[in-house]
């Protein structure tokens, strides 16, 4: 069913509370979704109700708790689904000007401070004004269909100057031995950014076989008994914006749309027990290449927000199976 201006009505949100804190659920006949706006307006479950397949690693992974800002993020906050902003890795504000050598804290400062939240009729928005740098950043989540959620996100610059930063996606999905990443068919080598135990920081592997540099094809996600980890980044802008996961026994699926020219880069972190007790693989859009603010200002591939603009994009998550 749509109203009048086109917007689904087929979510509904409500207060609710998980692990005894506060927060909000949004659910359609099929899909389910939790944030708890304290925790960085954390995503704590994405459940598939039609198989009962919860998509992402939760409280028995980490225990929730609210935590100081700037803490580590690998100690403290390796769960569910965040929203790293202004920079994935810490590091000081490269850029001449009134805000540099800011620190910005690892994972960036959004996952760390609560946020402020606002139920709508069908849709759970979120805001948080940063720390680091003056800025306010807003995700709004709503259904598009039934299987189908839509993230609108936008950061709006407050201050004086011009600010430089990217936005990452950083959600965690639980993997099995029958997970298979599935990236855009023109995808055919991807680059290695974080090598773990086997691989190579800086070297190309072909998509999705990998050079059989691993037991297994690169597109897979071995057992958390491996303890070891390694990240990619499609090398260079992309074509076409989608991603996601499939599992190949049961054809249970989670994917990830928007558009390349708003969000042209994309990121895949994989876990096999080096951080957590179960394996993950995070798929992560991203608008700055990579990780690293100082590195994305050095590579000239991050988001420019002049002062008083307002930068908005927009993810598209649809689950099946």
């Amino acid at each position: 069913m749509k109203n009048g201006l086109g917007a689904y009505q087929g979510g509904i949100a409500s207060k609710t509370a998980y692990q005894g804190l506060q927060a909000i659920e949004l659910e359609s006949d099929k899909v389910k979704l939790i944030v708890i706006p304290e925790l960085g307006a954390k995503i704590v479950s994405l459940l598939y109700k039609t198989t009962g397949k919860e998509w992402l690693i939760g409280s028995d992974a980490r225990e929730l708790y609210p935590v100081a800002y700037g803490s580590d993020f690998g100690e403290s906050g390796i769960s569910g689904w965040d929203e790293c902003f202004p920079s994935i890795l810490a590091c000081d504000y490269p850029c001449e000007g009134p805000y540099l050598g800011s620190p910005i804290p690892d994972h960036g400062e959004l996952w760390s401070i609560p946020w402020n939240s606002v139920i709508g009729d069908g849709l759970i928005a979120c805001s948080v004004d940063g720390r680091s740098l003056p800025y306010t950043f807003t995700r709004e989540i709503s259904f598009v269909e039934d299987q189908t959620l839509r993230f609108n996100y936008s950061c709006t610059n407050r201050g004086s100057d011009t600010l430089l930063a990217f936005w990452c996606a950083h959600p965690l999905f639980a993997t099995t031995a029958h997970s298979e990443v599935i990236l855009p068919d023109d995808v055919a080598q991807i680059l290695c950014v974080d090598g773990g135990n086997l691989l190579q920081e800086g070297s190309l592997y072909s998509w999705p076989k990998g050079d059989e540099v691993l037991p297994y094809p690169i597109n897979r996600i071995g057992p958390a008994s491996n303890r070891d980890s390694r990240k990619f980044y499609v090398n260079g802008e992309i074509r076409e914006g989608h991603a996601g996961l499939v599992e190949r026994n049961t054809g249970e699926s989670i994917a990830l749309r928007w558009s390349a020219e708003e969000i042209p880069y994309l990121g895949i972190w994989i876990d096999e027990g080096n951080y957590l007790k179960n394996s993950v693989c995070a798929i992560e859009p991203c608008n700055g290449f990579y990780d690293d603010l100082t590195l994305a200002y050095r590579n000239d591939k991050l988001m420019r927000i002049k002062s008083g603009e307002v930068i908005s994009w927009q993810l598209d998550v649809r689950l099946d199976g």
